[in-house]
């Protein structure tokens, strides 16, 4: 694996750049100097004007939907031929509600956002990386995907492929100067809970949600440090801890009670 670094150089894609976590983490790559393609769904300009101020070299900007084949390709046709040196891959949302209750456009959306839309751009870097030996990886997982997700269940599950995934493609690499870092978060002050129909919850409620630009710099700090993975937050460390013990029934229940709305 690669050593671990002091700050990073070149060139950095992120994704999911335009609010919460992914903001934040565009500001500490520009304060790093690093040349910047930032991709999002939506309102990027407010993430250009904050990169640029915090000392990017260069900021691209591109709005695309990552969970369409459209929107990707927009993405890699934006890319070129130029070698990203990191990939942050923070695309992502929630939906919440009950399963049965949720329209299967929405749920789809969430699962080709977090999942096919992260894997595929992920090979198509990876790859890339892999050839020249060279280039790191941070992945926004979260600690949900150790949770059987009652009414946040497709947000959970996808997290729980995305954690696990992350874990195995760093053990295939391991030979390799290419490291793969998942940042795990709890709940974290972002557009999530509003985006994802949350906010009528006890965790959307909840005044206790850790701070993005925290949680930026925590994940970071992990991918400098060529570390497998963090968990953000001592709490959501313990919550984590406790996952691994705590019987999945009660784990679901304990869901069900921060993430059933309460109307």
């Amino acid at each position: 694996m690669a050593n671990a670094i002091e700050k990073l150089e070149g060139l950095v894609l992120l994704t999911g750049a335009s609010s919460g976590i992914g903001y934040e983490l565009a500001k500490l790559a520009a304060a790093d100097g690093c040349d910047l393609i930032l991709c999002a769904d939506r309102d990027l300009d407010k993430a250009e004007r904050a990169a640029r101020d915090a000392g990017a070299s260069s900021v691209e900007v591109v709005e695309a939907d990552l969970a369409t084949r459209e929107g990707l390709q927009k993405l890699m046709e934006a890319l070129g031929d130029r070698q990203p040196d990191v990939l942050m891959a923070n695309a992502g949302h929630g939906l919440g509600k009950a399963f049965l209750d949720q329209e299967w456009a929405d749920i789809a959306h969430v699962i080709h956002t977090n999942i096919t839309g992260t894997t595929w751009l992920i090979h198509e870097i990876g790859r890339r990386m892999r050839a020249r030996n060279a280039g790191r990886i941070l992945v926004t997982g979260s600690i949900a995907g150790h949770i059987p997700g009652s009414f946040q269940l497709v947000y959970n599950s996808t997290k729980s492929y995305v954690d696990y995934f992350c874990f195995g493609l760093r053990n295939e690499l391991k030979d390799t100067d290419v490291t793969i870092t998942c940042l795990m978060p709890g709940p974290t002050e972002t557009e999530f809970f509003k985006r994802g129909d949350l906010e009528d919850t006890g965790v959307g409620q909840s005044d206790s949600k850790a701070d993005a630009a925290k949680v930026a710099r925590d994940g970071y700090e992990a991918l400098l440090s060529g570390d497998a993975h963090t968990v953000s937050g001592f709490m959501n460390k313990v919550q984590d801890a406790f996952a691994g013990i705590i019987p999945d029934t009660m784990l679901a229940q304990m869901h069900r009670k921060m993430a059933e709305p309460q109307s």
